[in-house]
């Protein structure tokens, strides 16, 4: 006699969340692999002001990458690997990236217009005062508003992919919660929060708690260290740009999903009505994690680029 078994909506979305991990963890190794050799030039260094950076390629033009948080660190081992090839399609069209993280040990109260002026910093004294593009992810794109808007000299064109200019309540206080757990050295909890960017909703609770474990492995004992992680977080509380838009004199590309729970659309759509030379491109269906690692980011943003560059000729 065959069994059958009952599967409600919350085995469903265990298993098929499972399995989707499995399977997307083993296509990344072996795309890893197969890579590897083809990985750019990658060198690492410490800047003046003692913030941590990694290069990739030795193109003309350049390219600055402010990474998403709270905390943020170079990257090694596999996730190493993956972001060289994030990086690879900038490489290939002639760009060197810079990787450059937050300095560490901010001080308590320290804001996301505060982390800018950092950056603004590290520009002036490692790269000539000017860069061809900043690209800023999730929270790096709130710190590259405020670079645009209060340093508008170090760049003509800036990429906003998946951020605006205000976040919503519930991104705060899943930003909070996993930024604690971690800094406290819960990362059971800390695995949970993450699952929360991932499976949303009180229904999905229970399912987040049960993989918390296994996910928090992948967030422990983290690079930045505790106190940076609260500060970051911390900063989400108070940050709102967009009194600040309306100075942005560069153009600016926002990269955007239609489902993001962190940036709404209506945040979203806001953003690039308040500032003045803004290219807005929705991906459709897509929520914050989903569209921050969509393989069109890298795609869009040399496409406008050169739409620029004609455009200037």
């Amino acid at each position: 006699m065959t069994k059958t078994r009952n599967w409600t909506p919350r085995r469903r979305a265990a298993c098929a969340l499972g399995t989707a991990a499995l399977v997307g963890g083993t296509v990344a190794a072996i795309i890893a692999r197969k890579r590897a050799a083809e990985t750019p030039p990658h060198r690492v260094g410490v800047a003046a002001n003692g913030m941590d950076y990694e290069v990739f390629g030795d193109g003309a033009r350049t390219i600055l990458f402010i990474p998403g948080g709270p905390g943020s660190e170079i990257s090694t081992g596999l996730m190493g690997k993956l972001r060289s090839m994030m990086f690879a399609p900038y490489v290939d069209a002639g760009y060197t990236v810079w990787n450059v993280i937050r300095r560490r040990h901010m001080p308590v109260g320290h804001t996301v217009a505060e982390m800018a002026d950092d950056y603004a910093q590290f520009v002036r004294d490692e790269l000539g005062g000017h860069v061809d593009v900043v690209i800023g992810e999730s929270y790096g794109g709130m710190i590259a508003l405020y670079l645009a808007a209060n340093h508008p000299s170090l760049t003509d064109r800036v990429v906003l992919a998946v951020a605006a200019g205000t976040i919503t309540g519930w991104g705060v206080e899943v930003d909070l919660d996993m930024a604690r757990a971690q800094a406290e050295g819960r990362y059971d909890d800390a695995g949970a929060a993450f699952l929360e960017y991932i499976t949303p909703g009180d229904e999905m609770a229970n399912l987040r708690r049960r993989l918390g474990p296994l996910v928090g492995r992948f967030l422990a004992h983290p690079e930045t260290p505790p106190g940076d992680l609260i500060v970051e977080a911390e900063a989400e509380v108070t940050f709102d740009a967009r009194p600040e838009l309306g100075k942005i004199t560069a153009s600016v590309l926002m990269l955007c999903g239609d489902q993001d729970r962190f940036f709404s659309p209506d945040d979203v759509a806001e953003t690039a009505g308040l500032i003045p030379n803004c290219t807005l491109i929705w991906y459709e269906g897509m929520g914050h994690m989903r569209a921050a690692s969509s393989g069109r980011i890298p795609r869009d943003v040399l496409a406008w680029t050169e739409q620029l560059d004609a455009a200037a000729a």
